[in-house]
């Protein structure tokens, strides 16, 4: 069976931990504008939700990719293949929760691609906000209202 990223808001203390080990992990420097995780603060309801690449079912990012250079593989993980991709960007305007981005340390396109297996988001979350779960049919129910409520949040703000 597959395992799935589920976060968990009411956990989340902002401490921005996940951005710190994401970055270290692709590019081995401390720096949250390489992280494939970005933590989103929501003061009005007081509340903190670390976002990454949900790994959509039916992918936006890959179905707009004009060289098909971002691919699912078996286990549903969305990869990008950069000796494939032209750097346009359209997988970033693509995706509906914004969570795709242009590392600044290495100026190449950056997504959550769960560490192989391994995210060390999960693994480092002081608080277990984030955690690896088994993709069953409820958590994969959990993650879809997840994103929904925090898409609806997202375009409040804008």
């Amino acid at each position: 069976m597959s395992k799935i990223l589920m976060v968990s808001p009411k956990k989340c203390t902002g401490c921005k931990t996940c951005e710190v080990i994401c970055s270290f992990t692709k590019t081995s420097a401390f720096n949250p504008k390489n992280a494939a995780v970005t933590v989103h603060d929501y003061e009005d309801v007081g509340i903190a939700v670390p976002m990454m690449c949900m790994q959509c079912e039916d992918a936006a990012c890959k179905n707009i990719c004009p060289v098909s250079a971002i691919s699912q593989n078996k286990d549903g993980t969305t990869l990008i293949d950069f000796d494939k991709c032209i750097g346009c960007k359209m997988c970033v305007s693509a995706c509906p929760f914004g969570n795709m981005s242009v590392s600044y340390e290495n100026r190449r396109l950056t997504k959550c691609d769960l560490c192989d297996g391994a995210p060390k988001c999960a693994e480092f979350c002081p608080s277990a906000a984030i955690t690896y779960v088994e993709a069953t049919g409820l958590n994969i129910l959990r993650k879809k209202e997840l994103a929904r409520r925090f898409k609806d949040l997202a375009e409040e703000e804008v």
